[in-house]
C-alpha cells in the first residue's frame, strides 16, 4: 500500500510492481517500456480495467402546470389548434451506443524502489544516446531529450 500517490503499488499479472502510469496508450507503453528496458528495469504491463459506466440519468419529469382558473389574470387563456388527421409521434429516439472505452494500459516495474518523479528529477535515467531523461523527454513533449539547461533554469 502506498504512503501516498506519488509511490504507489499494485499486484500486475501476480508480480508485486511499483506503478510506473496507469491508462497509459499503446503508443506510451512501447516508449516507456523501451525506455525502462534500456535503464535495466523489468517492466510489466496489463491491461487497465475499464472506467466505471456512470448511471443512465433519469428523464426529467414534466413541470405540471397549476390548475388554471376562468378569472385568473395570472394564467393568460391560450387555445392551441390540433390539426386534424395528423398523429404525435409515438416513438421515441433511439439513443446512440455509447462507443467502446479506448484500450488502456497500467504500466509497473518489478523494481519496488522505483518512483518516476524521483527517477526524472533525480537524473536517474538514460536515453539510448546516453543523454539523461528530463520531464519533457518523459511525457514525450521533446523528441531528444535536451539535458544541457537544468529544467529549473528553463524559459517557458
Amino acid at each position: 500500500m502506498a504512503i501516498n500517490k506519488n509511490h504507489e503499488f499494485e499486484e500486475l499479472g501476480g508480480i508485486k510492481c511499483a506503478i510506473v502510469e496507469k491508462n497509459a496508450s499503446k503508443e506510451r507503453v512501447a516508449f516507456l517500456k523501451d525506455l525502462l528496458e534500456h535503464n535495466s528495469f523489468e517492466v510489466v504491463v496489463v491491461p487497465s480495467p475499464p472506467p466505471k459506466a456512470a448511471p443512465a440519468p433519469k428523464p426529467a419529469a414534466p413541470p405540471k402546470p397549476a390548475p388554471a382558473t376562468e378569472g385568473d389574470p395570472q394564467q393568460p387563456q391560450t387555445s392551441i389548434p390540433i390539426a386534424i388527421g395528423i398523429e404525435p409521434q409515438t416513438t421515441p429516439p433511439q439513443p446512440q451506443p455509447e462507443p467502446p472505452p479506448p484500450e488502456t494500459f497500467t504500466i509497473g516495474v518489478t523494481n519496488l524502489a522505483f518512483n518516476p518523479t524521483n527517477a526524472i528529477f533525480g537524473r536517474l535515467l538514460k536515453t539510448k544516446d546516453g543523454h539523461i531523461v528530463t520531464q519533457a523527454y518523459w511525457y514525450q513533449k521533446d523528441d531528444i531529450s535536451r539535458d544541457e539547461i537544468p529544467y529549473y533554469e528553463q524559459k517557458l
